[in-house]
């Protein structure tokens, strides 16, 4: 079980607030694809993948990100028990998906990367990025479990 500090806790939270998942999901989904190309296996049923505007554009894309921003919804309202909360995610993600667990921690970053250009430094200081990324660290690690 990971132990959250008063501060973690609330800059985590503090800054969940401020997100919106419809926008920053589907810009962090896509970063992944165009960053780390070699993501895309896991989605050729999305379609156009071919280029950064068609990945930009992928109605399928967006609609994803949003899902993964629901599932990190999940985390925020479960801090105390993510490894449980995200148990069921990692078996699909395991066994039926069979999603390289090294991709968890791509998109961990990109969303990290899309959050801060969103709020730059006043509203994601060197405080709320280090909770943030713990937090972050925390999420990936309960998906890659059943990898383990």
């Amino acid at each position: 079980m990971v132990h959250w500090t008063d501060a973690e806790r609330s800059a985590i939270i503090g800054l969940w607030g401020k997100i919106n998942p419809d926008e920053i999901g589907p810009q962090a989904l896509a970063r992944v694809l165009i960053v780390y190309p070699w993501t895309q296996r896991y989605f050729g049923s999305f379609g156009n993948l071919s280029s950064p505007a068609a990945i930009m554009g992928n109605e399928q894309v967006a609609k994803h990100g949003k899902t993964v921003m629901k599932g990190l919804a999940l985390a925020i309202n479960h801090m105390d028990d993510i490894k449980n909360t995200y148990k069921d995610l990692s078996v699909k993600h395991s066994e039926e998906l069979h999603v390289d667990p090294d991709n968890f921690k791509l998109l961990a970053d990109c969303i990290t990367v899309c959050v801060a250009m969103k709020f730059g430094p006043s509203a994601f200081s060197a405080d709320a990025q280090e909770a943030w990324q713990k937090f972050m660290a925390v999420v990936v690690s309960a998906l890659g479990r059943q990898y383990h």
